[in-house]
């Protein structure tokens, strides 16, 4: 398989992106060494710089990020809400892939590894970075496992999960020491890129949860106007004021019914 068509598989890259796929992939190849994380060190992973480096440019296209947020869960039950409805294989494999990625770049370029605060209240690290760390390794471990249930067989992607999973913490330390030595994502990607790429996730984010309350909401309401329950009160408005805190303009007064 040629070069190009390498990347176009992995990243969906263009000819006319190649340059960064390069950068890239140098600055990666020293901060390895730099770092004393050198490629081969435990195991083989020279595709796994590959993979890396087509993943960072991949985060420069607008493209990229359009076609990601659907897939993209801030919170672990958004995310296993999607899974648990879902029998498309392929699909729960993108979902786990697309989020380890995420994780993966939020924790090593968007924020150093050595414990620094988040570059801003709407990042994705608000919490323990430990936290992030273990569901980063989990997704990619849950992305293996279907990966090999979709393919039949091991391929260059599977192998390449598998050992972002296992050595999940190596390359953040790699990503951290890239960033900080050789560039800075945030001023190439932009401060508008970057606003825009947090609020997209938000809002879906936001989206799908005012959705599952909104539905509880209903089903509430429907059981409370039959029997005026005090407990079915009690949860309502407790429904009612999350709806509220993510949507502004919803207006419910419940002793309007009574």
């Amino acid at each position: 398989m040629a070069k190009g068509e390498h990347l176009n598989i992995e990243a969906g890259a263009k000819r006319d992106v190649e340059p960064d796929f390069f950068f890239m992939m140098n600055c990666l190849m020293y901060s390895r060494l730099e770092s004393g994380n050198p490629s081969n060190g435990d195991y083989y992973d020279e595709d796994v710089n590959v993979y890396l480096a087509n993943l960072l440019t991949s985060f420069m296209n607008p493209e990229y990020h359009a076609r990601s947020k659907k897939y993209l869960s801030r919170y672990d039950t958004n995310l296993f809400e999607k899974i648990q409805h879902s029998d498309d294989v392929r699909l729960k494999y993108t979902i786990y892939k697309t989020n380890a990625d995420f994780l993966l770049i939020s924790i090593g370029i968007f924020k150093n590894a050595d414990g620094l605060k988040p570059t801003g209240s709407n990042s994705f690290l608000n919490d323990n970075e430990e936290i992030y760390m273990g569901r980063a390794k989990a997704y990619y471990q849950f992305a293996y496992s279907y990966s090999q249930s979709m393919f039949r067989r091991s391929t260059a992607v599977t192998e390449v999960l598998e050992k972002l999973s296992r050595g999940f913490e190596q390359y953040v330390e790699i990503l951290s020491h890239m960033r900080g030595e050789y560039f800075n994502i945030l001023d190439r990607l932009g401060t508008g890129d970057i606003y825009h790429l947090e609020r997209s996730i938000d809002k879906f984010s936001t989206d799908s949860e005012l959705k599952a309350l909104q539905d509880k909401f209903l089903d509430l309401y429907s059981a409370y106007m039959k029997d005026h329950n005090p407990a079915l009160k009690a949860d309502l408005q407790a429904v009612v004021k999350q709806i509220q805190a993510l949507d502004e303009s919803f207006r419910f007064d419940i002793g309007e019914i009574e």
